[in-house]
């Protein structure tokens, strides 16, 4: 289990209401010009720059997007979490009462999916749309801890004057966003939140076990539908001569027979029965079973992918799809794993272990981890990425989506490579990297 970085907002040893003050005054000062007398956080800046060319007014923002009854329900009943829910209530909402807290779960476009806690602070919710329904990302409220952390993809604190919009000053939040475990897609993320006189940076390493607390459980449901899969399909198995695997409707292998099982098989994104080519498998034939796929290698080769797509256009879901004559295939991207196909993209040429690890962790102490982190990478996209050095294959056109700002590129990216490239002065500079 890995341990995100806590943006607590509360330096160590500060007194909450001096803080406060001092945040106000920042605040102040930022959005007229006037020096200020203290910097922020990296991550409150760079959010207040997405405020800026938002366009948010900081004193007159309109009130957050409101979804449909019809269509909250609707989104409740798709969301992973709802199989969770009764976790996070029994870890927060008790917590959330005695300490007139309101706890939030949302999905991952900020939509507050559920929200319960103190009649108090619930009151002060209605107040600023902090409520069911309302939409809480950064382009809907400014810089807030559900929004931020979810442009971000880790916890975040957000106190006081922290917040780009006014009318917010009076609230202290903290966030963690939930992740699947299975992929690493952005489920949502658990919020809560209280009056600005309870800033505590404990909140948020609560906040951050309950959210890791409900990941661990959603691998545990994930196992149990592996091991039903793996019942089912034993006795089919049993009669196979030749190499097969059984896969769930995401690729997650359940049992393997007469071959090295692999963790995971990247299906097309529009998986039919038949036949497909599969990286880092071949020419594989296809067949359903419930709850899954069949999947039998063949030994003759087929037809090699011919792009490869990075998108990043969307902060919080980064992926990538490799097409070819077979079809087309789409996975979502860890952001370590972004961060390395990001910079293999834009140097063509090739990057060495050490050259990589300097652009990720700013020293070459990190090799072995580099070297670990894209052999799981070449063994997902089987053929796309060469070694010695380090390098998309010539024979692959290989494009990078990106965002209209390359101030927006990977925002939760703190990798030097990545840090510098957010420099460049134009989407064009950065995005040339499409040729073969």
């Amino acid at each position: 289990m890995t341990f995100p970085l806590l943006d607590t907002a509360l330096p160590s040893g500060a007194d909450a209401r001096e803080h406060a003050v001092l945040l106000r005054r920042v605040h102040d000062a930022l959005l007229t010009g006037r020096p200020t007398p203290a910097p922020l956080r990296p991550v409150i800046e760079d959010s207040w720059g997405r405020m800026r060319r938002f366009g948010i007014d900081p004193d007159s923002a309109p009130p957050p997007r409101m979804a449909r009854l019809d269509e909250l329900q609707r989104h409740r009943d798709a969301s992973p979490i709802a199989e969770v829910l009764p976790l996070i209530r029994r870890s927060l909402v008790s917590v959330a009462d005695e300490a007139e807290h309101i706890m939030l779960v949302t999905d991952a476009a900020g939509r507050v999916l559920w929200r319960e806690g103190s009649h108090r602070m619930r009151a002060v919710g209605d107040r600023v749309g902090l409520v069911e329904g309302a939409y809480w990302n950064e382009g809907s409220t400014g810089t807030n801890a559900i929004g931020t952390a979810l442009v971000v993809g880790r916890p975040v604190q957000v106190y006081s004057a922290e917040h780009y919009v006014r009318s917010l000053h009076a609230l202290t939040c903290a966030c963690a966003p939930v992740h699947d475990p299975r992929d690493g897609r952005l489920l949502g993320a658990i919020d809560v939140t209280g009056p600005v006189s309870t800033i505590h940076p404990a909140t948020l390493a609560l906040v951050n076990a309950v959210a890791q607390l409900a990941e661990a459980h959603l691998q545990g449901i994930h196992h149990t539908h592996l091991e039903r899969l793996r019942s089912v399909a034993a006795p089919l198995l049993a009669g196979l001569s030749c190499p097969a695997l059984v896969v769930d409707d995401t690729g997650w292998t359940a049992a393997a027979v007469h071959m090295e099982p692999v963790r995971r098989v990247l299906l097309p994104k529009h998986c039919e029965s038949g036949t497909a080519w599969l990286p880092g498998l071949g020419e594989c034939a296809l067949e359903p079973l419930p709850g899954g796929w069949l999947v039998r290698p063949r030994p003759e080769e087929g037809a090699a992918p011919s792009t490869v797509t990075l998108d990043l256009a969307r902060s919080g879901t980064p992926s990538v799809s490799v097409a070819g004559d077979s079809g087309e295939w789409v996975q979502r991207l860890s952001p370590r794993h972004t961060e390395l196909l990001l910079l293999l993209a834009v140097h063509r040429e090739g990057r060495s272990a050490a050259q990589l690890s300097r652009d990720v962790f700013g020293s070459d102490k990190h090799v072995v981890t580099v070297r670990a982190e894209l052999s799981r990478v070449r063994r997902n996209l089987g053929g796309v990425i060469e070694s010695r050095p380090y390098r998309f294959s010539d024979e692959v056109r290989v494009r990078v989506l990106g965002p209209d700002s390359p101030l927006d590129l990977l925002p939760g990216s703190l990798a030097p490579g990545v840090r510098a490239l957010r420099d460049r002065t134009s989407p064009e500079d950065l995005f040339d990297c499409s040729g073969r």
